[in-house]
């Protein structure tokens, strides 16, 4: 069982920056690949980014790439978001999951992660 602790939500005015953070539990964080989902108001899941377990590989969602930049330590077992420009459609509640079964190929279907952390909100205000 991995426990996922996300942090570092809030409000923040547009053009500003957050960084978010997931602490995972358990020996064998560098197996498991990472991904940021979020979930707006009235909206589904959708996919933000991902890091493959060594964090040599990312992928991000068209909406926010250029701005955020996933990373990750395993000696601290946590994987980060930094989050620059912000925008008023960023307004989510952030989600990091684990996958054990896709550590080298990213991901981005919710159905490939098995766990999930209790997510973090991020508003953005214009």
């Amino acid at each position: 069982q991995v426990q996922l602790v996300e942090s570092g939500g809030g409000l923040v005015q547009a053009g500003g920056s957050l960084r978010l953070s997931c602490a995972a539990s358990g020996r064998t964080f560098g197996t498991y690949g990472m991904g940021w989902f979020r979930q707006g108001p009235g909206k589904e899941r959708e996919f933000v980014t991902g890091i493959s377990g060594t964090g040599g590989s990312t992928y991000y969602a068209d909406s926010v790439k250029g701005r955020f930049t996933i990373s990750r330590d395993n000696a601290k077992n946590t994987v980060y978001l930094q989050m620059n420009s912000l925008r008023p459609e960023d307004t989510a509640v952030y989600f990091c999951g684990a996958s054990t079964r896709r550590n080298y190929i990213i991901s981005i279907h919710r159905r490939d992660y098995d766990y999930w952390g209790q997510g973090t909100q991020v508003t953005v205000s214009s």
